[in-house]
C-alpha cells in the first residue's frame, strides 16, 4: 500500500541522515552538516534561541547528563533532591538534602555538580501525592513537584477560585503558586488532512511510538474497541488498552497489513528520527514533539511529576514542556536525541504565540502495558 512505501523512504532515509548520531545527525559536531542536519539545528535555533554551534554543543552535553543521572542518583541515595540539566554550566545537577560532604563527593565523581535543597525528592512527592487525593475546582490547571524551588508548585488560573486548594495544599508542605491566564486542555481534533490516525471515523490524533504489535498513543483519544483508521483511510487497528484521565495513555493494536517503523516523522523540516531506546531526559533537556497538526517543535523538559486538572478530571505523574502544540497533535512523539520520552497529553495555547505541552512518559506505558519499542 503507499503507507509501506512511504515508510520505506521515511526509515532509509534516517538511517542514511542519522548514523548512531544525536539529534544533530549522523555525523560530529565538527564535520559539516548535510542539508537535512542543518534544517534539524535550524529548528532548534528557531525554537530555543540558540546559535548553530550552541545546539552541537548543548546536545552533546545533555547526551552526557542523561548518561550520568542513573548514576548520580544513586550515589545521592535518600538524600537525593531531584536532578536536571543546567543550560549554563552545561552539566547535571542533583539535589542533596544533606550537607554531608561525603555524600557530594560521591554525587561529584559520578559526574554532576551539587546543590543543598531543603527536602530530598522523596518527601516533596510524598507531600505531592496527599494532595493527588483531593478533587480540584476547574481554575487550577496543575500542581508539581519543584525540588529547586524545594516545594508544591500549584499553577492557578489568575483571578480564579482556588483559595480553598491552596489552603489545603499547604497543609502538605510548601507551596508556590503560579498564575496564568488559561487552563489545560487535550489536542485531540475533528478530521483534517496530515498524516494522523482516526478514531471510530470522527477523532484525529497522532501516533506516539511504534512498540512490538502496535503503537501508543493518548488516552483521551479513544476508548477499549475503539477502532481506528490510517491516514489512507485504511483500517489500522483497535485500542487494546486505554487510560484516561488518571492517566492519558493508549495501546493501539495495529492489523490490516500495517506494521511497525522505529521513526519519529520530522515532515521534512527536519530529517526523520530513529527510535534507539527510551532513557529519560532530565529536566532543563531541550525536547522535540512530532504531531499531525503543528508537526515539529522543540522546547525543554520544564518539570516532572506534575498534576493536571484537565476538565475531563485530573492526569497525574505528567511531564512539562515549554513546547507548544495544537488540536490533533494529542497522542504524537517527544523525544530527545533517539531517545523516546512520552506522548503528547494537552497543554495551553499555540504554535503561533506560544504556549507549554505536558506528555506521558513512554517507559510507564510500556511498563503498564507489558510493551517494548521497536528500535533501531
Amino acid at each position: 500500500m503507499n503507507r509501506s512505501k512511504k515508510l520505506c523512504a521515511s526509515v532509509a532515509g534516517a538511517l542514511l541522515v542519522l548514523g548512531t548520531g544525536l539529534l544533530g545527525g549522523g555525523t560530529s559536531a565538527a564535520a559539516s552538516p548535510t542539508p537535512q542536519e542543518g534544517s534539524f539545528v535550524a529548528a532548534m535555533q528557531r525554537d530555543l534561541g540558540l546559535t548553530a554551534d550552541q545546539v552541537q554543543t548543548r546536545l552533546s552535553q545533555e547526551a552526557t547528563a542523561m548518561a550520568v543521572d542513573p548514576a548520580a542518583k544513586a550515589a545521592a541515595g535518600t538524600a537525593f533532591g531531584g536532578s536536571w540539566f543546567d543550560a549554563r554550566t552545561g552539566r547535571l545537577t542533583v539535589g542533596l538534602s544533606t550537607s554531608d560532604k561525603a555524600v557530594h563527593d560521591a554525587v561529584r565523581a559520578a559526574g554532576a555538580d551539587t546543590v543543598h535543597v531543603g527536602q530530598s525528592l522523596a518527601a516533596l512527592d510524598a507531600a505531592k501525592a496527599k494532595l493527588d487525593t483531593l478533587k480540584a475546582p476547574a481554575d487550577v490547571a496543575a500542581w508539581r513537584v519543584d525540588p529547586r524551588r524545594g516545594g508544591l508548585v500549584v499553577t492557578v488560573r489568575k483571578g480564579g477560585d482556588t483559595g480553598d486548594f491552596l489552603a489545603a495544599a499547604r497543609q502538605f508542605g510548601p507551596v508556590i503558586v503560579e498564575e496564568i491566564t488559561t487552563t489545560p486542555k487535550t489536542f485531540a481534533a475533528g478530521t483534517v488532512g496530515g498524516d494522523p490516525y482516526y478514531i471510530n471515523g470522527n477523532t484525529r490524533c497522532s501516533i506516539g511510538f511504534s512498540v512490538h504489535g502496535g503503537f501508543v498513543s493518548a488516552g483521551h483519544c479513544g476508548g477499549v474497541n475503539s477502532s481506528v483508521v490510517g491516514w489512507d483511510g485504511s483500517w489500522m487497528g483497535t485500542f487494546a488498552g486505554s487510560s484516561f484521565p488518571g492517566n492519558d495513555y493508549a495501546f493501539i493494536r495495529i492489523g490490516g497489513g500495517w506494521w511497525t517503523a522505529p521513526v519519529v516523522l520530522g515532515w521534512g523540516a527536519v530529517p526523520d528520527r530513529l527510535v534507539r531506546g527510551s532513557a529519560e531526559a532530565p529536566v532543563g533537556s531541550s525536547i522535540c514533539r512530532s504531531g499531525s497538526t503543528t508537526r515539529w517543535h522543540c522546547g525543554t523538559v520544564l518539570a516532572k511529576n506534575e498534576t493536571v486538572n484537565y476538565q475531563q478530571g485530573a492526569v497525574h505523574q505528567m511531564t512539562k514542556t515549554s513546547v507548544c502544540a495544537q488540536p490533533g497533535d494529542s497522542g504524537g512523539s517527544f523525544i530527545t536525541g533517539e531517545q523516546a520520552q512520552g506522548v503528547t497529553s494537552g497543554g495551553w495555547g499555540n504554535c503561533s504565540t506560544g504556549g507549554e505541552t505536558w506528555f506521558q512518559p513512554v517507559n510507564e506505558i510500556l511498563g503498564v502495558y507489558g510493551l517494548s519499542l521497536v528500535t533501531a
